[in-house]
């Protein structure tokens, strides 16, 4: 019997790239977004496959637990969840970065993840099986300026994660996070606010990880036998090493 995963943020980025990979295995889609047109070009591309689209701010707690309720016969025992749904906007500093960006992160990478989990995890529970990959990131680990929020965003994904398993260890639920390092998406177009030189420069000289890459390491997770949990996932391109700690000397 084919397995159902649900892939918040499914319209770009790793969650496009998680649904088609999903996809080409079998597996019944739940993919969700906040764009309707990119919810249409993604089925029509999966056209044939059993997938439902659904658009969705992950932000918005209501509907959140709106759609979950509603699911359709077959939908409904969700085998996988993906919390993919997350951004970065800014890369000034702690002074002079806007608070609007600061709350949007807040609501998007943590709420948003939070709603999705506590609706979907006593259905888990009560199945006595089930996954939860998150999406962290590398920068919830190494701080760099700039990252302020976002970085704190992500080392709260990373601590929920592991607590996630405290909770659940009398359960064969498994949690994953997963920290990809530099990745070329639609990540660094949304965090300058559409400033696409600014995007690319980001990526310039390199060869950063893909959607794909980081799709393959989800799909490998999920796939190990069920007694196994991969707790977390640290991934980055050969070209991305750690840095040494920054020291301000006066004078200099």
């Amino acid at each position: 019997m084919a397995k159902t995963i649900f892939i918040t943020g499914a319209t770009s980025g790793f969650g496009l790239a998680c649904a088609r990979r999903f996809a080409d295995e079998g597996w019944r889609l739940i993919v969700t977004g906040r764009r309707r047109d990119r919810l249409h070009q993604l089925t029509a591309e999966l056209s044939g496959r059993p997938v439902l689209a659904v658009q969705l701010d992950v932000r918005d707690r209501d509907a959140v637990r709106g759609v979950i309720a509603a699911l359709p016969e077959g939908f409904g025992g969700i085998d996988v969840l993906v919390n993919n749904a997350g951004l970065a906007l800014g890369l000034e500093g702690a002074d002079r970065a806007d608070l609007e960006d600061w709350e949007t992160m807040i609501d998007t990478n943590i709420k948003g993840l939070c709603y999705l989990t506590r609706c979907l995890l006593p259905a888990m529970v009560a199945r006595d099986r089930g996954h939860i990959v998150n999406l962290g990131s590398i920068a919830g680990t190494y701080p760099y300026p700039g990252g302020n929020v976002y970085g704190a965003t992500k080392a709260f994904v990373k601590q929920f994660s592991r607590n996630l398993l405290a909770d659940l260890v009398h359960t064969r639920i498994r949690v994953t996070n997963i920290e990809p390092g530099l990745a070329e998406s639609e990540f660094s177009i949304v965090r300058f606010h559409g400033d696409r030189d600014k995007a690319d420069a980001v990526y310039r000289g390199t060869q950063p990880l893909t959607p794909a890459d980081i799709a393959e390491i989800v799909h490998w997770v999920t796939s190990v036998p069920p007694h196994v949990n991969i707790c977390s996932v640290e991934v980055m391109p050969v070209c991305q090493g750690c840095g040494p700690l920054a020291v301000h000397r006066q004078g200099s």
